[in-house]
């Protein structure tokens, strides 16, 4: 068991980008937190739930309750406080006993030995073989060949697209190539002043480098050093460019709600995005029911790679109520209570045989259970986080202000490299 690096990890930077919030899951509250810590009574269980009070959960550890005996102590902490709550915890020595983390911290709070190896319990429980889960999901938990989380609920990006519209242009259904979508965007781009054909996302942290890996990418060598600056990832830049460049797509966010931008006229009738969205737009952009769907990422000129990201269940390191936390995490790996997550929350189970349900089959969330076979998880180091921020800089440089792209790669490739050995 590897030692806390307590001054290390406190002394790290507790910034949540709004990449991050969307790629963390559902529930951003300022709800302050109580203070409970581990419990180590037999029939009693403590848990840091990162959301808007315990309502989405409250179920599922009601279920647990009844079946097992056991109480659970749980706490909501709202994502925007939990980085810093997490900080204090390792700092104090006092955690729960299970916890809920966010799949970009894992590398952080593992490498610092605040989460506890539960890679004997992977191997020995069926509720939590890895092959129940997605593999892209599963990866966020493993460090140096040991476990140190269960994938709880997880997420990833598709295209929206107004279906009504793409007809109008010769498109029966979404494209399915970057040349199609680059093809479409520009007809629908055509259809007068102000109108857009698809969203190049400026402000979500993993939207080019999703693209990049589309095109070949790997982001960084085997010695993690960045790549920022090959070919690979300056042409799918230039593809994204190109888009903004020719009218397709706007330079920066237009600042209209989902029932402007996709409702109404389509003012940009497609983008990507999570499965939340499909809620937002059921509830907001009423008017276009039955003209628009979901569809699995045009395909690049190598695969259709999306991000996954969602959130995993730990045990922290250093409660004395192991047993219990095991069976917690055991009790919400089961399909019935992740289906009940899915009820409660629209967050997508983690669990692949959960995706057999009816509910999961339908039109608009079926593409995101097709697309979670072809995702993969950004790259799980302590400094990605600093270095994806950067990347949003540097990206803006090029389409609001013009630089050049190659040049302004390298000045990010440079950037990225010293933040990645500090």
């Amino acid at each position: 068991m590897r030692k806390w690096n307590k001054k290390a990890l406190v002394g790290t930077v507790g910034l949540l980008t709004a990449g991050f919030l969307a790629a963390c899951g559902s529930g951003n509250s300022s709800e302050e937190a109580n203070s409970d810590t581990g419990s180590n009574s037999s029939k009693e269980v403590s848990f840091w739930f990162m959301g808007d009070g315990n309502e989405q959960v409250q179920p599922i550890l009601d279920s647990f309750t009844e079946e097992t005996g056991i109480k659970v102590n749980v706490q909501s902490i709202p994502w925007s406080a939990a980085h810093d709550r997490l900080l204090t915890a390792v700092a104090s020595g006092e955690g729960p006993d299970v916890v809920q983390m966010g799949t970009t911290w894992m590398s952080e709070f593992s490498d610092a030995g605040a989460l506890m190896d539960i890679t004997d319990y992977i191997n020995s429980e069926d509720e939590l073989n890895r092959d129940n889960f997605f593999e892209g999901n599963v990866g966020t938990n493993e460090f140096d060949g040991k476990y140190y989380g269960v994938p709880w609920y997880t997420e990833t990006r598709a295209l929206y697209y107004r279906s009504d519209l793409l007809e109008d242009i010769g498109y029966s259904e979404a494209p399915k190539t970057w040349d199609e979508l680059k093809d479409a965007a520009l007809k629908l781009s055509k259809r007068g002043d102000n109108m857009y054909g698809f969203n190049v996302d400026g402000s979500d942290q993993t939207f080019g480098f999703m693209f990049a890996r589309q095109n070949g990418s790997k982001l960084l060598d085997k010695e993690g050093n960045p790549l920022f600056n090959q070919k690979p990832f300056v042409e799918s830049a230039e593809y994204l460019n190109s888009m903004i460049q020719n009218g397709s797509a706007p330079a920066q966010d237009l600042g209209i709600d989902i029932s402007q931008s996709f409702g109404g006229e389509g003012i940009v009738p497609m983008f990507i995005s999570g499965p939340w969205m499909i809620t937002a737009i059921n509830e907001n952009a009423s008017d276009i029911d039955g003209k628009w769907a979901t569809a699995v990422l045009p395909a690049g000129p190598e695969n259709n790679l999306s991000n996954t990201g969602g959130a995993n269940l730990s045990v922290w390191n250093g409660t004395d109520n192991t047993k219990n936390a095991i069976e917690l995490i055991k009790f919400m790996s089961k399909p019935e209570n992740q289906l009940t997550f899915l009820d409660t929350s629209s967050s997508l189970p983690a669990v692949k045989s959960a995706w057999e349900d009816e509910k999961l089959q339908g039109d608009k969330i079926a593409p995101f259970g097709e697309q979670l076979e072809s995702s993969e998880h950004m790259p799980l180091m302590p400094k990605w986080e600093e270095v994806a921020q950067k990347y949003l800089d540097y990206w803006e440089q090029i389409t609001v202000g013009g630089a050049d792209i190659q040049d302004t790669l390298d000045a990010f490739n440079k950037d990225a490299a010293s933040i990645l050995k500090k």
